[in-house]
C-alpha cells in the first residue's frame, strides 16, 4: 500500500504542470488564439521562479515571480500576433525559441546553485488515512492550485456570461465584434491568463518536482501541453483526466527503468512523446468530432474595421 500511495504521489506530481500549462491554453484557444509558446513561457516561469526563490529565500515570491515572467512574455505574444496580426504559428514558436533562449542566459549563474523547495501542506488525521491520504490531504500548495484551476475555468466557460462571450469571440469573431464586443480585449486578457498558467506551471517544476535549475528543464512538457488541449476537445474535465494520464505514463517509464525491464532507457524515456503522438493521430482520425469541438475562429487574425 505504501508503494502504491508513491506511485500515485509521483504521477500527481508529474501531472500537475501539464494540468496547470493545459488549462491556460485551453482558455487562449477558446478566445481562438493559438498560441505555441508555451513551452517558452514555461521555461521562463522555471528560471524565474528559482531564480527570485533563491534570491529571497521565499518560494512564494518565487511563485509571483514566474507568473509574472510567464504573463510577460505573452504580452509580447500578443501585441505581435493581436495588435499588428503576425502569423501565431511561426509567432508562437519564435517565442518558445525566445524563451529557452533568455532561460539559458538567466539561469546561468544558479545551475548547480541549491534550490528553494515549496513544503506540503500537511493536514493533521487526514493525511494518515492509508493510500489516499497524502495524495488528497499532504500535497503541494501548486497542486491544490491546478485542481481549483480546473473546476474554475469549467465554472468560468460555461457557466458565466464572460465565459459565453469569450467562447463567441473564439467560435465567430466578426459576428462577436457587430455585435458590439471588444474581441481584442477579451483576446489579450486570455492571452495574459495562459501565460501566468504557464508560468506557475514553470514554477512548479522548479521548486516542487525538481527544486533545482536546470538548463531546458521543462523537456518538452510545453508542447505535451498543448496537445492536451485538443486530446481533450477543448473541455476542462477532459483534460484534467489526460493530464494524469501522461503523468502516469511518464512515471511508468521511471519505474520500468528502476526495475531493470530489459528495455532501452532511451525507449523508455521518450513513452511520453511517442503517447502525446499516438493520441493525436487517433484524434485526427474522427475529423468529424475535432471539428465540431474545434473553436471555428482559432488561429485566424482580427483586424477590427476601422
Amino acid at each position: 500500500m505504501e508503494i502504491a500511495q508513491n506511485i500515485l504521489l509521483t504521477i500527481a506530481t508529474a501531472a500537475t504542470p501539464l494540468l496547470i500549462a493545459a488549462m491556460g491554453e485551453l482558455v487562449v484557444e477558446r478566445s481562438g488564439v493559438l498560441n505555441l509558446g508555451v513551452e517558452g513561457m514555461m521555461v521562463i516561469g522555471a528560471v524565474c521562479g528559482f531564480a527570485a526563490a533563491a534570491l529571497t529565500g521565499s518560494p512564494w515570491i518565487g511563485i509571483l515571480a514566474a507568473i509574472i515572467a510567464g504573463a510577460l512574455l505573452s504580452l509580447l505574444f500578443a501585441v505581435l500576433t493581436l495588435s499588428l496580426a503576425t502569423n501565431q504559428v511561426a509567432t508562437g514558436l519564435s517565442l518558445t525559441l525566445l524563451g529557452i533562449g533568455l532561460s539559458g542566459m538567466i539561469g546561468e549563474g544558479f545551475v548547480g546553485s541549491p534550490g528553494v523547495r515549496l513544503a506540503n501542506i500537511h493536514i493533521p488525521g487526514l493525511a494518515d488515512i492509508p493510500l489516499v491520504g497524502r495524495l488528497l490531504f499532504g500535497q503541494d500548495p501548486i497542486f491544490y492550485m491546478s485542481i481549483a484551476l480546473t473546476a474554475g475555468v469549467m465554472w468560468f466557460l460555461f457557466r458565466t456570461r464572460t465565459g459565453l462571450t469569450l467562447r463567441s469571440v473564439g467560435d465567430n469573431h466578426k459576428s462577436a465584434h457587430a455585435l458590439g464586443i471588444s474581441v481584442l480585449g477579451y483576446r489579450y486578457a486570455a492571452v495574459l491568463f495562459g501565460g501566468a498558467c504557464a508560468g506557475l506551471a514553470g514554477a512548479h517544476l522548479s521548486l516542487v518536482y525538481t527544486p533545482q535549475w536546470v538548463e531546458n528543464m521543462t523537456a518538452g512538457r510545453g508542447w505535451i501541453a498543448l496537445a492536451l488541449v485538443v486530446f481533450a476537445s477543448w473541455r476542462p474535465w477532459r483534460v484534467l483526466g489526460g493530464a494524469y494520464l501522461f503523468g502516469a505514463v511518464t512515471i511508468g517509464q521511471l519505474h520500468a527503468q528502476a526495475l531493470g525491464f530489459g528495455i532501452p532507457s532511451q525507449l523508455l524515456s521518450s513513452l511520453p512523446y511517442l503517447a502525446t503522438i499516438v493520441v493525436l493521430v487517433i484524434i485526427s482520425g474522427n475529423r468529424r468530432l475535432t471539428v465540431m469541438n474545434t473553436p471555428a475562429s482559432l488561429g485566424q487574425p482580427f483586424v477590427p474595421d476601422r
